[in-house]
C-alpha cells in the first residue's frame, strides 16, 4: 500500500515563503513539511512513499520515495494531482495533503481502519480553529456523520457549528471496493464534464474538482465512507498565522512531532 503525498499547490496564501519553494517545504521547527511527513510514515512502517509535485518541483529531493509530476497544477486542484499516481492505485493507498502534519498515532489509526474508505475527522477542531481564525467558521467545511459513524455530508460552506461534527484534515485511505468506488465516481465526473454538466453536485469544474467534491460523489453513489476519529493530533499549515500557530503547539521527542496545544 503506497502513501501518496499531494504536494502540488503553489501555497499562495504562504507568501513570501513559496515565492521560490513550494508550500512543502515550508519549515516548522527547522524541518520542512513533507520531511516531517516522511518521518512519520516511515515510523508507522510505510516504505512505498510517493510524492506528486507540481509548482517548483525541483526543490522536493528526498531519497526512497517515488515522484510523479502534476505538469497542469496551475490550473487544476487536488483530485487531479491525485490522479497522476493513479498507477499506484492498486493494492489501496493512503492520500495525504502536503501542508498537513501530525503525530504517528493519527497515521498509525488510519493503518488500522480496516474499511473500504476510511476518512480522518478531528472531533476536536474547534480550539485550534480559534487560533487559526477570528471567525471560526472561516475555511471551516460542512461534515456530518450517521449513528454508525459513517460520513454522510461534507465538504460545503457551513452557516453554523451545527453543520460541523467534526473536521476533514486531508488524510485518508482507499482499499479494496473503495478504490474501484473512486475510480466510478470520478469517471462519472469526467464524462458529466465531456456532456457540459457540472461534474458532481456543486459548481466546480472537473479541472477543479476538491477531494471532498470526489467524497461526496462516492456518498451520493450509494459507497459508504466511514470516519477514522482523532481528537487533534495534527496541524495545517496554510498561512503565515497558522505557521506562527505551528511554531508554538509542537514538542518534539526522538525526532517525532507532538501536538500539544
Amino acid at each position: 500500500m503506497y502513501m501518496i503525498i499531494l504536494a502540488a499547490g503553489q501555497g499562495t496564501r504562504l507568501r513570501p515563503l513559496t515565492d521560490q519553494q513550494p508550500k512543502g517545504m515550508v519549515q516548522v521547527k527547522g524541518r520542512p513539511l513533507l520531511e516531517w511527513q516522511l518521518a512519520t510514515a516511515r515510523a508507522a512502517g510505510i516504505s512505498d512513499i510517493a510524492i506528486v509535485k507540481g509548482y517548483r518541483q525541483e526543490c522536493i529531493r528526498f531519497p526512497d520515495v517515488t515522484y510523479l509530476t502534476n505538469p497542469h497544477f496551475e490550473t487544476t486542484n487536488m483530485v487531479e494531482t491525485l490522479w497522476c499516481a493513479e498507477a499506484l492505485f492498486a493494492d489501496g493507498f493512503i492520500v495525504s495533503y502536503g501542508d498537513i502534519i501530525y503525530e504517528v498515532s493519527v497515521l498509525e489509526r488510519v493503518l488500522r481502519d480496516r474499511h473500504d474508505i476510511g476518512v480522518v475527522v478531528d472531533h476536536g477542531w474547534q480550539a485550534y480553529w480559534e487560533q487559526r481564525f477570528d471567525n471560526v467558521l472561516d475555511d471551516a467545511e460542512t461534515l456530518e456523520v450517521d449513528h454508525a459513524c459513517r460520513i454522510v455530508g461534507i465538504g460545503q460552506e457551513p452557516e453554523s457549528l451545527a453543520q460541523i461534527q467534526g473536521q476533514y484534515i486531508g488524510l485518508m485511505a482507499f482499499r479494496g471496493a473503495g478504490v474501484e468506488a473512486l475510480r466510478s465516481v470520478y469517471d462519472h465526473a469526467k464524462r458529466e464534464s465531456a456532456a457540459g454538466r457540472n461534474p458532481l453536485r456543486g459548481q466546480r469544474s472537473f479541472a477543479n474538482l476538491y477531494m471532498t467534491d470526489i467524497l461526496q460523489g462516492i456518498i451520493d453513489s450509494g459507497f459508504p465512507i466511514n470516519q477514522v476519529p482523532v481528537q487533534r493530533g495534527w496541524l495545517e499549515i496554510d498561512s503565515l498565522r497558522d505557521l506562527a500557530v505551528a511554531e508554538n503547539s509542537i514538542m518534539i521527542h526522538d525526532g517525532q512531532l507532538a501536538v500539544v496545544s
